[in-house]
C-alpha cells in the first residue's frame, strides 16, 4: 500500500467542530490535546476552525460606550474643527494675496524710482570711507 493510498481525507461535521472549539475555549483541552484525543490531522486544522468559528475574534473588537452628551460634544467639536480649518484656509489665501500685492507694489515703486533717477538702487553704492 503506497503513501497516497493510506492518506484519507476527513470531513468533520459542523457540530463536531463546534464541540472541539468549545472545549478549547473553555480551557478543557489545548489545541494539541484536542488533535491527539480526536485524531485530527493537519497542523492548522483546529487553528482554522478557531479563527472561523470560535469566539476569540470577539476579544479583539473595540466597543465604544459613550454617554448621550459625549456624542453631542464630539459632534460640536468636529463642527468647530471644520470651521477653524476653513478659517485657516481663508487666512492662507488672504496671506498669499497680500504677499502678491506687496511684491507688485515693491516692483512698481522700484521701477518708478529707476525712472526718476535713471539708476538702479543696486548699482549705486556709497564709496567706503577712507579710500
Amino acid at each position: 500500500m503506497s503513501a497516497s493510498q493510506s492518506r484519507r481525507e476527513r470531513r468533520y461535521s459542523q457540530a463536531f467542530r463546534q464541540k472541539v472549539i468549545s472545549e478549547i475555549e473553555q480551557g478543557k483541552l489545548t489545541v494539541g490535546q484536542a488533535q491527539r484525543l480526536y485524531d485530527i490531522g493537519g497542523v492548522q486544522t483546529i487553528h482554522r476552525w478557531l479563527r472561523n468559528y470560535g469566539k476569540a475574534h470577539l476579544l479583539n473588537t473595540v466597543i465604544h460606550v459613550r454617554m448621550a452628551d459625549e456624542v453631542s460634544t464630539l459632534k460640536e467639536l468636529e463642527r468647530q474643527k471644520r470651521t477653524l480649518e476653513s478659517a485657516l484656509a481663508q487666512a492662507h489665501v488672504e496671506n498669499i494675496h497680500l504677499r502678491a500685492l506687496v511684491k507688485a507694489y515693491a516692483e512698481h515703486t522700484s521701477s518708478a524710482t529707476k525712472k526718476k533717477s535713471g539708476t538702479t538702487p543696486s548699482t549705486t553704492r556709497a564709496k567706503p570711507a577712507g579710500k
